[in-house]
């Protein structure tokens, strides 16, 4: 398959998905999460044990495409870019993925990417690698990414990072389950990635798959909450001054506080 932002290789450990909009610092659009959930599709037609997501030049991923969000329509929020069409369908699908979906994080994860590290089943990263919510600071919320959030964290924890916008040091994440291995460099995160690997090769796709089902049912994620939370963007993404605090950073790099 063609993907516009996205590169999907095959490789010893799986499927590897590799954010591709550098230029961009790895936002994400709605072609951002149609690439992801058809790589995901392809990995589970292929009966993938794992699926690894990366990003690259020290980046992971800054959350929403704030440029297409301020060239989106302000008359109909829920087709913005802003909403993200596929954004939580693509937290749900890699949650429920029917094999092992591990985050490999070297660098920045702002906002919506906190949902995708999140959202994966085992998460490593590099000591240099620093995760936030901002959204607050536009008067927005990580509504979508919160119930993986808390998932992982715990209600203060999630709170905290959404309240205080800011960054979260790699020592700090690892205190609080956002991530689960952390290591001193990339190279080291590639010999922790096989080790994995070596170890979840032993367990069956099915397995996975119905340890994943059952474990859901133990949580607090739920199909309604998934809909609370897409409203919730959507209301806050369609008020004037939400738009404004953002179309006048991406014009004129003019912060709301300013």
């Amino acid at each position: 398959m063609n993907y516009e932002t996205i590169i999907s290789n095959n490789t010893q450990f799986g499927q590897e998905i590799i954010l591709n909009r550098p230029e961009q610092k790895n936002s994400i659009n709605s072609a951002m999460a149609r690439d992801i959930l058809g790589a995901l599709k392809k990995a589970e037609q292929n009966e993938q044990t794992v699926v690894v997501l990366k990003g690259q030049d020290g980046v992971f991923c800054t959350g929403m495409d704030f440029e297409a969000f301020a060239n989106s329509d302000p008359n109909n929020p829920q087709k913005s870019e802003a909403f993200s069409p596929g954004y939580m369908e693509m937290l749900r699908r890699i949650s429920l993925f029917p094999g092992a979906v591990i985050s490999l994080v070297d660098g920045e994860v702002m906002a919506g990417g906190v949902g995708l590290v999140a959202a994966s089943d085992f998460v490593i990263a590099t000591k240099r690698s620093r995760f936030s919510l901002s959204e607050a600071l536009w008067g927005l919320l990580p509504a979508m990414v919160t119930p993986y959030l808390i998932r992982r964290t715990g209600f203060q924890n999630a709170y905290r990072m959404t309240l205080t916008t800011m960054p979260v040091s790699a020592q700090r994440a690892y205190e609080t389950n956002l991530i689960d291995q952390l290591t001193e460099n990339q190279k080291e995160a590639e010999q922790a990635l096989k080790r994995l690997w070596l170890r979840l090769g032993k367990l069956s796709v099915s397995t996975i798959k119905e340890m994943k089902k059952y474990f859901r049912k133990m949580w607090i994620i739920t199909e309604e909450m998934e809909k609370t939370a897409e409203a919730e963007i959507i209301k806050l993404t369609g008020l004037p001054q939400v738009r404004e605090n953002i179309e006048n950073f991406v014009k004129y790099g003019k912060f709301p506080w300013n």
